[in-house]
């Protein structure tokens, strides 16, 4: 493994508030707004770092080459990255209860226990 991924940064909550409240609306676009993007988007918006990861055949594993380690699921806490199935997207953690997921028009939220792996951000 490459060393301890960052830390969150103070101002982590509002910095992720930011990043929710400006890809409310925006849809979904394969190349320039998808899943990963958002996920990584979060991490940034947590850490002030952009992770780096490995192109793998699942998101699954290519969310592993980043260094952030899983957690179960019933623990994941607001800004955490989690992977919801059928179909595998990437979503970030909101609360206790939800996560958000980047769809057709906008966010999508969808319960925590619609999440089938969660890594633990900062």
């Amino acid at each position: 493994m490459r060393g301890s991924p960052p830390g969150r940064l103070p101002d982590w909550p509002e910095r992720l508030a930011a990043l929710v409240t400006t890809a409310e609306h925006r849809p979904f676009d394969a190349a320039r707004w998808n899943c990963g993007r958002f996920a990584m988007a979060a991490v940034v918006a947590c850490t002030g770092q952009q992770p780096s990861w490995q192109h793998r055949p699942s998101l699954a594993a290519m969310a592993d080459t980043a260094g952030y380690p899983r957690v179960p699921v019933p623990f994941a806490r607001t800004g955490d990255v989690v992977l919801a199935a059928d179909p595998d997207r990437l979503g970030v953690v909101l609360d206790a209860g939800r996560a958000a997921f980047v769809g057709p028009a906008g966010l999508v939220r969808l319960p925590i226990t619609a999440c089938a792996i969660a890594w633990r951000v900062g």
